[in-house]
């Protein structure tokens, strides 16, 4: 059975992924901002940590204390975040510093802390959930398309760095879950944006606003994938939950292959001239 170590449990899939574990007798320490989750009993342990992930030093702190108290942790999953949407112009100064608090930083902090402990065991994954909009941005999501992207970035490096190590790191890029992910619990919007942007964010705000409640995804299903990748003996770094995620990525993967082949050369241009 796995320790598992996982932010944000109180609703939508760090719940459905604690309950889970929980369930098939797993040990979980989980994190909330405030009451501890009702959660069904499983043959698993639960351990409640309280933490609200915009507090660098407490994030650290909770760490440690996950570590006392399990001894050693299998699986850290980096889940708590939230969403902010609006036209970048629109963006405020605190709302990005505090996006980026949560939804980067935070993880940050918490894997730099955590891999001491986990190079000393010699194992460990190290789970980070990011977001489609992360690999596929759309309009209206731009600094938290950013925020995700960075996450994204810093697991393929980090990947690299601690593989000899015998640590695995995953991004695993959710498309869109029926959860409370667009209710204002997991959502921030900024100022409106008038008609300058109806036509790009305006569409894609009033998109994001009719999914809710109807999304594709089914958080229970998702949970169950990440309890396989993590019994898998050899982990992906990249995995994306649900078909609408994958139908954004290989769009934009796509994409990114056609305008490459179409400025190849002006790519290589750029070079020193090869000397015969």
């Amino acid at each position: 059975m796995k320790t598992w170590f996982i932010t944000g449990i109180s609703r939508g899939l760090g719940l459905a992924l604690a309950s889970a574990a929980i369930a098939r007798g797993d040990t979980v320490i989980g994190t909330v901002r405030g009451a501890a989750p009702a959660i069904p009993e499983g043959s698993g342990t639960l351990h409640v940590l309280t933490l609200d992930m915009e507090d660098g030093d407490a994030v650290e702190a909770a760490v440690e204390r996950a570590f006392a108290l399990a001894g050693r942790i299998d699986v850290i999953v980096n889940n708590a975040g939230y969403g902010l949407l609006g036209a970048l112009e629109k963006a405020s100064d605190a709302e990005v510093a505090r996006l980026f608090a949560v939804d980067l930083f935070g993880p940050f902090r918490l894997t730099r802390t955590a891999l001491p402990h986990l190079r000393a065991q010699g194992s460990g994954h190290i789970v980070n959930i990011t977001s489609i909009a992360g690999r596929a941005p759309g309009a209206a999501s731009a600094m938290y398309a950013a925020a995700k992207y960075a996450l994204e970035g810093m697991s393929a490096a980090l990947a690299q760095e601690v593989a000899p190590l015998g640590i695995k790191v995953t991004a695993v890029a959710p498309g869109a879950f029926r959860t409370d992910f667009l209710s204002p619990h997991s959502i921030r919007k900024s100022e409106a944006e008038g008609e300058a942007y109806a036509a790009s964010v305006g569409r894609y705000g009033a998109a994001f606003d009719a999914m809710a409640g109807n999304q594709l995804g089914d958080p229970a299903r998702a949970a169950e994938a990440i309890l396989a990748l993590a019994d898998a003996e050899k982990a992906p770094l990249h995995l994306l939950l649900g078909s609408d995620a994958l139908r954004r990525a290989r769009e934009k993967l796509d994409a990114v292959i056609e305008e490459i082949d179409q400025w190849e050369d002006v790519t290589r241009s750029t070079d020193f001239p090869v000397s015969v």
